[in-house]
């Protein structure tokens, strides 16, 4: 198994970033425009829906842990997004791992590199920019 591991200090209370990782409208600031939240799971279309990723709750302790598990995609199906925020002395350590990956493919390297991205535009969103989200529908370049 292979994870993704990604930490990033960002300038906000748990709380603000908590309430950007914990639902479709939090993803909809920083993440992807075609979200929505159905059945108790919040999905992200991309390429016009052709690629959908099902995410469902599966865990965590508010304001400071997140955990999605993935319900679909051909590498995602069966990973995890785990997202831990960790107060500072600036803000906040978010920690994020995107883990249970079966192993290190092009695509996996592909996810780490966007994932990389991704935590900016949160970090940004949750600082009170308004990045706005990577992929918009239709978009999707990993």
């Amino acid at each position: 198994m292979a994870d993704i591991r990604h930490a990033i200090q960002i300038a906000a209370s748990p709380e603000q970033i908590y309430g950007l990782v914990s639902n479709g409208s939090g993803f909809e600031r920083w993440w992807a425009k075609d979200v929505t939240e159905r059945s108790g799971a919040v999905e992200l279309g991309f390429f016009n829906r052709t690629t959908v990723y099902r995410l469902r709750l599966a865990g965590g302790k508010p304001p400071d842990q997140v955990e999605w598990k993935c319900e679909t995609g051909d590498e995602w199906q069966d990973t995890t997004l785990g997202f831990r925020m960790e107060p500072s002395k600036t803000g906040t350590l978010l920690r994020f791992t995107h883990g249970g990956w079966r192993g290190e493919s092009d695509y996996f390297t592909s996810c780490n590199t966007t994932w990389g991205e991704l935590m900016f535009r949160l970090k940004a969103a949750a600082e009170g920019k308004s990045p706005g989200p990577l992929f918009s529908a239709g978009d999707m370049s990993y």
